[in-house]
């Protein structure tokens, strides 16, 4: 594990006015609706990239970002089944997330790509990355939800007694239609994000606009439970004897990764962060002060430095290794 290293600011693309969310699509894949949005490259010889959300996420979180990097990177980001615009699947396991991207990015006939991965993403994309190191050209984790037990450290420890009630996802389906879609998106905002005045008045919209799109959704209170069931398994899993932990996953990486902490995480344990940079063998870590769990809309122009300076130096490697060859 080393420390980031963080291309020049200035090098990068103006922010301007912030763009409108990337136009996306539904892609029929294994029968079910996924929504996927382009981020297009503004230059030539730009690389494949794919984004992956958080658990109650969507493609949307990844709006400037992929902008920002559009001149590296073909971006694409998609919605987990359940979440966004795409429709219920039948299982919300880190597995089946992982199988999802697999099957995309073969699909796609893109791999391997950049991937990306925020929370409940992060933990997907190291699946993905841990057992098809051919699809992974580089990683990049925002606050990955890999395993802790101490959920006093989550926000979301609260959610615990709804996973042990039968058909607990009534309980959250009756809490959304308790509260006014401006609350919720105030209170989603005030849990991710550390300081709220970072976030404008236009990405303030689009997150009222994506609580809207849950509410009319009838499939979304079980597709978030079930996914919060599922990543609880996951890391309760990762602390047994047998295969399936994702921390045995992530030394099993071998793609060049950044991974990405805020200071102030209040649903993923901040000393995750660090962790995951120490199992993944080639590793930088940043970690930001005054940040919370989804960097990416937060501090994108530091975060793009951050990926900007792995996908340098990972190139400037692969051009010495082709010189001694």
């Amino acid at each position: 594990m080393r420390r980031a290293t963080l291309w020049p600011d200035h090098l990068l693309p103006d922010d301007g006015v912030p763009p409108p969310p990337w136009p996306g699509r539904e892609v029929r894949l294994d029968g079910l609706v996924t929504y996927v949005r382009d981020t297009p490259a503004t230059a030539a010889g730009a690389e494949p990239a794919l984004y992956v959300h958080g658990l109650g996420g969507s493609s949307q979180n990844w709006t400037d970002l992929a902008g920002l990097l559009a001149d590296r990177l073909d971006g694409q980001a998609i919605d987990l089944p359940g979440f966004g615009r795409s429709e219920p699947g039948p299982r919300y396991t880190i597995p089946a997330f992982a199988d999802l991207v697999v099957r995309w990015i073969e699909h796609s006939g893109r791999g391997p790509v950049h991937l990306f991965g925020n929370s409940l993403g992060g933990a997907v994309a190291v699946q993905v990355a841990g057992l098809r190191p051919d699809l992974v050209r580089t990683l990049t984790l925002i606050s990955p939800a890999l395993p802790f037990l101490d959920f006093r450290r989550s926000l979301q420890g609260r959610m615990l007694p709804v996973l042990a009630i039968p058909r607990g996802e009534r309980l959250v389906a009756r809490r959304l239609t308790q509260l006014a879609p401006e609350v919720m998106a105030q209170q989603v905002l005030e849990a991710c994000v550390a300081d709220l005045s970072r976030i404008c008045d236009q990405r303030r919209a689009e997150a009222l606009e994506e609580i809207r799109v849950r509410y009319e959704a009838e499939h979304y209170a079980a597709a978030y439970v079930r996914t919060f069931r599922g990543l609880v398994s996951s890391f309760l899993r990762a602390y047994l004897p047998g295969p399936g932990s994702l921390w045995r996953l992530a030394e099993a990486v071998r793609a060049p990764t950044l991974v990405v902490g805020g200071r102030q995480d209040r649903l993923v344990d901040v000393r995750v962060a660090p962790q995951t940079a120490r199992v993944i063998p080639d590793s930088r870590l940043m970690m930001l002060d005054g940040v919370g769990h989804v960097a990416q809309l937060e501090v994108p122009r530091l975060v793009a430095r951050a990926v900007v300076g792995l996908l340098t130096e990972t190139e400037d490697a692969a051009g010495r290794s082709d010189l001694a060859g």
